[in-house]
């Protein structure tokens, strides 16, 4: 019998395993698909909320809150109680989670229930995102961890090019209630994608909660969250006044307003497939460059506000540069959590919605203190500064770190910029 060649083989069995990965990571980026899209389509729906279950819209937008409210207890609770479950299984169960909450959502007969609805969509969120950021890396290995963890990412970032537009208009045109439904058969799809698509992950190593609870002991892990915090809450005080500033100083048209609302999804999805690339070269360099960028941009729109094509373009800007600071932040959780990468990955998510509340609070602030539209953005890179001296000091005190212990026991990631 005539043997294949050793170059051959190793080739052909290549192949089988790539698409294999690719097909587990698309799995996972449709999830971040149908959460992005929930997260969001409530915000363009609040008048028919309002209108259908009776309560004026400041009420209503309390099921933005009640949701936001889910991803940030359910992030910590769920990573640290699941710990002992295996991947596959436990990314399974919290999409069905997921879409029974959004089913909840869709049944919900009065405000009441909907608000605890909301909040049960809410509880898988961050815990998703953050298993799926590991299973992605642990799929792509060393050298492509940070572009698997910016591909599952990039479900979130197309549901604002695709997701909202699509789940909004069909809430106008047929209720509400229809947008959530198209949530429910999008969380259907991922189920059945990740039962079919999603290895049995016997490999990844399993914790349990006293060890996942660990990372809450680690200052680098707090570090991170806190860049999160402080430098998305620029990008969110931009994001949640933008159609305001853009009717009122820009002088557009309401309804150009989409169109730089989809420029800023079109922005992030790029940002993260570039935050990608540019954080398996560098952690620590992906997150500087990208909050260094965010904070310019923020500092342009201020400035050039009065130019509708300056503001579209750098509406595609901002959404660029935040979101490529993303998979470098998920993947230095993963690097400064050791042994409690569940739970520390899943607590980015929550950073990220206390970071959304932060900044549409503190936007709000200055808008009231008679600063104008202009000033959210302003205030934006200054948080976006702001993060970058939470990032400096973090690097200077991991490298302090370093010198007092053995280097295997520092991360590499994030120590120095070169890494």
């Amino acid at each position: 019998m005539v043997s294949s060649p050793p170059g051959l083989t190793q080739a052909s069995s290549a192949r089988p395993q790539r698409s294999i990965r690719r097909w587990a990571i698309l799995a996972l980026a449709l999830g971040g698909f149908g959460i992005g899209t929930t997260e969001f389509v409530a915000m363009g729906l609040l008048p028919n909320i309002a209108g259908t279950l009776g309560v004026s819209e400041p009420t209503a937008g309390h099921v933005i809150s009640a949701y936001a409210l889910g991803v940030v207890v359910g992030a910590p609770l769920i990573a640290a109680l699941t710990a002992r479950m295996s991947r596959r299984t436990l990314l399974i169960s919290l999409m069905v989670a997921f879409t029974v909450g959004n089913l909840a959502t869709v049944l919900a007969p009065t405000y009441g229930l909907l608000i605890v609805a909301r909040f049960v969509a809410g509880l898988p969120h961050g815990a998703y995102f953050g298993v799926a950021a590991l299973v992605a890396a642990h799929l792509a290995g060393p050298r492509d961890r940070a572009k698997a963890v910016g591909k599952v990412m990039l479900g979130l970032s197309v549901a604002n090019v695709l997701g909202v537009p699509m789940a909004t208009w069909l809430g106008e045109s047929l209720g509400w209630r229809v947008a959530f439904a198209l949530v429910v058969v999008i969380g259907l799809a991922t189920i059945v994608a990740l039962v079919r698509n999603l290895p049995d992950l016997a490999d990844m190593p399993v914790t349990n909660p006293i060890t996942e609870l660990g990372a809450l002991a680690r200052p680098q892990v707090w570090f991170t969250l806190l860049i999160g915090v402080v430098g998305f809450g620029g990008m969110f005080a931009f994001y949640t006044y933008l159609n305001s500033a853009l009717t009122n100083v820009t002088g557009i048209s309401v309804s150009l307003v989409p169109v730089a609302l989809m420029l800023f999804g079109l922005g992030m999805v790029v940002g993260n497939v570039a935050g990608g690339i540019l954080a398996d070269r560098s952690v620590p360099l992906g997150i500087l460059i990208g909050l260094v960028a965010t904070g310019a941009s923020l500092a342009l729109f201020a400035l050039m506000l009065q130019n509708a094509w300056a503001a579209m373009f750098l509406s595609f800007a901002i959404g660029l540069s935040g979101a490529s600071t993303i998979p470098a932040l998920q993947t230095r959780l993963m690097d400064v959590a050791d042994d409690a990468q569940t739970l520390a990955a899943a607590l980015n998510h929550s950073a990220l919605n206390i970071a959304n509340a932060l900044g549409a609070w503190l936007g709000g602030v200055v808008i009231a203190a008679g600063h104008g539209y202009r000033a959210p953005s302003m205030l934006g890179a200054l948080l976006a500064v702001a993060g970058l001296l939470v990032l400096a000091l973090a690097l200077v005190t991991q490298r302090r770190a370093a010198r007092v212990r053995p280097c295997s026991e520092v991360p590499a990631e994030g120590v120095s910029l070169s890494a």
